[in-house]
């Protein structure tokens, strides 16, 4: 598990943050999670297949694709159901992502150890919100 100093560092350090699973709808959790990133600064980058636009800004259909266009990633936040987060790492570890971090409910250990072993730092179970917001307390 990451520290919460290193949480805390690695958000201060991020600029770009690719969500995976990011829903065009507004009542969504991964809808209002990404709103939030973009209104504290960060660079949000929608992964969702199949769709254009999400918070005014290019969808992705896949983490290649997005790193390709957007350049580096440095978070890949994953709301997606913890037995289909494996490929998504696997993306993260190619594009050189910085962190990946699994969102409350969402603990795959196969997938963060893979990652670890790339150098990766993982959360999971945690929401990033939440993480961030307590950083300006």
């Amino acid at each position: 598990m990451t520290l919460p100093g290193q949480i805390a560092e690695l958000l201060r350090r991020a600029r770009a943050i690719a969500v995976v699973g990011c829903s065009p709808k507004p009542h969504r959790d991964s809808h209002g999670v990404a709103r939030y990133l973009q209104e504290h600064g960060y660079k949000v980058i929608p992964v969702y297949p199949g769709v254009e636009e999400i918070l005014g800004v290019r969808a992705y259909p896949d983490l290649r694709s997005a790193a390709a266009a957007e350049g580096p990633i440095d978070i890949v936040d994953i709301f997606r159901r913890p037995e289909l987060v494996g490929p998504h790492a696997d993306e993260a570890i190619e594009v050189g992502a910085r962190l990946i971090w699994m969102q409350l409910g969402v603990v795959n250990e196969d997938a963060a150890a893979k990652a670890r072993a790339a150098g990766i730092p993982v959360v999971m179970d945690r929401c990033i919100r939440v993480e961030h917001a307590a950083l300006k307390k």
